[in-house]
């Protein structure tokens, strides 16, 4: 009988020290989070991509893939491939914006989901201005952010390009990382939609609002609803309504790249100009998103005032922002239209 107690505990004993020592191994390693999470720890996170970027730009029409290495400032190596992708900026660009695929044997092994694809939004000239032009553009999507939990992630890290092709050719700038549908809709738990043509009954309607009145203050017309132009559609799990997140905020007279223009249903002559694109969208809804986003001025403001940004750039956002709060501060109703001053 006691050889029996014996056994059973040291059984107990051995099972005590295996659980102890899993439990050990998992907090070792990191939780079950996005890559996308895990490479933008902080803002400004230094990352460098190797490839052969020569042949890239020279093939940058299709939808080829090339082998390259993302190395993280801690000097993590990530195994990935990148291939050219987007419309306008890919045509535009120097290097086209990127889409990286990563393995997911190896995102597994690592700890995190397997979602693999990442979108690179690359300055679309190798200068300061370009730079300077596409941090005003993260800050939209982190404004957005701020006032739903229904948004886009977008990261903004300090890229270094090795071109493989050309000994120790590289250059360094701002980017972003941008997630992939699948991880959007994965992360708010939604089903992605691609058919065109949704109707406004289908939306809810106060996320659809707050799109509309969002893209109106910081002057972006490049978007549309029916045509998926510049949105994720995602339906809802529970309700079944769709979700509309949007992205893509370049051609905004927030960000005014030199290569923009507004939509020429629109009537502007210029992206500073605003217009409210809200067809379909009931009023009250649109009421209220101008009233949430004029609750949220000073942190709306707030995220402008970022480190990696000039102070000349950020008074430039800061100002035209400005010109939104006083027109809805003078006004009960939802504006439609506003021109720009036009100054020296």
């Amino acid at each position: 009988m006691k050889t029996i107690q014996r056994i059973f505990v040291y059984f107990l004993f051995s099972l005590l020290l295996w659980a102890q020592k899993a439990q050990a191994q998992n907090a070792a390693k990191p939780a079950a989070s996005s890559i996308l999470d895990y490479l933008t720890k902080t803002e400004g996170a230094k990352i460098t991509l190797e490839a052969d970027f020569t042949t890239l730009v020279e093939n940058k029409k299709t939808n080829q893939y090339f082998p390259g290495n993302l190395i993280t400032d801690d000097n993590q190596n990530f195994k990935v491939e990148l291939r050219p992708r987007g419309k306008y900026r890919r045509k535009i660009s120097e290097i086209p914006p990127l889409k990286l695929k990563f393995s997911k044997k190896m995102l597994a092994s690592a700890g995190f989901d397997t979602l693999n694809e990442l979108k690179l939004v690359l300055p679309y000239s190798d200068n300061s201005d370009a730079d300077e032009l596409l941090i005003k553009e993260y800050l939209a999507y982190r404004m957005f952010e701020q006032l739903t939990p229904f948004s886009v992630k977008a990261r903004l890290i300090r890229l270094t390009l090795r071109d493989t092709h050309v000994e120790k050719s590289k250059k360094t700038m701002f980017a972003m990382l941008v997630e992939d549908e699948e991880e959007t809709a994965a992360r708010l738990k939604g089903q992605i939609v691609e058919s065109y043509g949704t109707p406004p009954d289908s939306l809810l309607m106060n996320q659809a609002a707050l799109v509309s009145v969002f893209n109106y203050m910081i002057g972006n017309t490049d978007w549309e609803i029916a045509m998926i132009r510049n949105v994720r559609l995602l339906r809802a799990p529970e309700s079944g309504k769709i979700i509309v997140l949007p992205y893509d905020f370049d051609f905004s007279g927030l960000v005014s790249a030199p290569y923009s223009s507004p939509s020429s249903d629109s009537g502007l002559k210029t992206v500073r100009d605003r217009f409210l694109m809200a067809s379909g969208i009931k009023q009250d809804a649109l009421k209220r998103a101008t009233q949430l986003i004029k609750a949220n001025h000073e942190k709306l403001i707030k995220v402008c005032e970022n480190k990696y940004l000039s102070r000349n750039s950020i008074d430039q956002v800061e100002a035209y922002l400005e010109t939104y709060f006083q027109q809805i501060a003078e006004t009960d109703g939802v504006p439609q239209s506003f021109k720009m001053p036009i100054t020296d």
